[in-house]
């Protein structure tokens, strides 16, 4: 059998060489359905709220979770820094996410929470204080470790496909396993 050895870094990849269209780069990442998030802080002379669909846990011990927030929202700079909340969504709440998306509606209702604030009403909540910021290209990505966190029942609001839907609350969730 004959075989070359191949580089270390492998086969070149068309991608790495030349720059995706913008476009259909972002269409082929919107297949991916996402949760709908909205993270909250106290900014430097007001309270603050970005839409985000880039929201993961990183750990369970100690708690982290990882929230991408692109580097020309207006709320980009304050959040360094800052304790933040990560606001789950409920496929009810599709008007306080496009309220947080730059097309503002009615004012929402906040809790003050322990370490930043929060949305009422939502899905599910993490109060976060800061633990790492790294470049995410035009992103950053902040990590925060959990401080507070709890949920209620209902259907989760979710992204595809460059539109809203809902995602069905499951009858039994691993909650109930543990």
């Amino acid at each position: 059998m004959n075989s070359k050895p191949r580089s270390q870094a492998g086969p070149a990849v068309a991608s790495r060489t030349s720059a995706p269209r913008s476009h259909h780069f972002r269409g082929s990442l919107g297949r991916f359905a996402t949760g709908v998030a909205i993270v909250t802080f106290d900014g430097a002379t007001k309270r603050r709220g970005i839409t985000v669909n880039s929201f993961t846990s990183v750990s369970m011990e100690p708690p982290l979770v990882l929230v991408s927030i692109a580097r020309n929202t207006k709320a980009h700079d304050e959040l360094a820094g800052r304790p933040f909340t990560v606001n789950i969504l409920g496929a009810e709440q599709r008007q306080l996410a496009m309220h947080f998306a730059g097309r503002p509606g009615q004012d929402p209702a906040w809790v003050e929470g322990e370490t930043a604030p929060r949305l009422a009403g939502v899905l599910a909540y993490f109060e976060c204080t800061p633990w790492a910021a790294y470049d995410g290209g035009d992103h950053t990505l902040y990590l925060g470790e959990v401080a507070d966190f709890n949920y209620r029942n209902g259907d989760a609001l979710a992204f595809a496909n460059s539109g809203f839907t809902t995602i069905p609350e499951s009858q039994l969730g691993i909650e109930d396993l543990l």
